[in-house]
């Protein structure tokens, strides 16, 4: 494991422990944060904590032409339950995110430090929300960096208060996304959440490829 010095530098994700963890230390100014983001690396540790930084083997990722809508969210999308905006209310986003109970966490990895750095990337345009309603309440939602330069969006965190809410924010910005021509959408690790909208693992050297230069 490295440990991170003031220098705006992380050593390559190959380096990385079998878990994923690569470095330790370090701060999250918004020029260390991008250039993790660039170059395939994300903070994620518990408030108290030193900042750890992560590229796991392999990575879990989704084009956005492959995100699945199954036949019972496409009833949900016909039915006109939701509507979805972009960068309305990032912070209630990124808040709500950080509030919400999830099974076998006892408390949260974004902490009041995150809030305010990625609150700060979203200020310069570097991270966006996409905020779900319903009868003009927030009821679910989604935030995470967006490098239009590679065409990759890597999401943070999701939030759902009511039964599909999460669901219909993603899908609608895979849409959005295929429709910029985006490449990619980086979900980092797997879980069952994100497997059962069409997100699969790939190996961290092929991921890598995505964020190399675009010739």
């Amino acid at each position: 494991m490295h440990i991170l010095t003031e220098d705006i530098a992380f050593p390559h994700p190959s380096q990385a422990e079998e878990d994923g963890l690569l470095a330790i230390g370090g701060d999250l100014q918004h020029e260390r944060l991008l250039l993790a983001y660039h170059s395939g690396i994300f903070p994620w540790f518990n408030e108290g904590q030193m900042a750890l930084w992560w590229s796991p083997d392999p990575r879990m990722v989704v084009q956005p032409e492959q995100v699945r809508t199954s036949k019972s969210m496409r009833k949900v999308f016909r039915e006109g339950q939701f509507k979805v905006t972009y960068n309305q209310n990032f912070l209630e986003v990124i808040l709500a995110c950080k509030r919400i109970p999830r099974e076998g966490q006892n408390d949260t990895w974004i902490t009041n430090a995150m809030v305010a750095a990625y609150l700060k990337l979203h200020e310069m345009g570097h991270c966006i929300s996409v905020e779900v309603w319903q009868d003009d309440q927030l009821v679910g939602g989604l935030y995470g960096i967006d490098l239009k330069d590679k065409g990759i969006f890597c999401g943070e965190s999701m939030f759902s208060k009511v039964s599909n809410a999460s669901k219909v924010g993603f899908i609608t910005l895979s849409r959005k996304l295929k429709q910029e021509n985006y490449r990619l959408i980086d979900c980092q690790m797997y879980t069952d959440h994100l497997a059962s909208l069409g997100a699969k693992e790939i190996p961290r050297e092929t991921f890598l490829k995505y964020l190399s230069p675009i010739l």
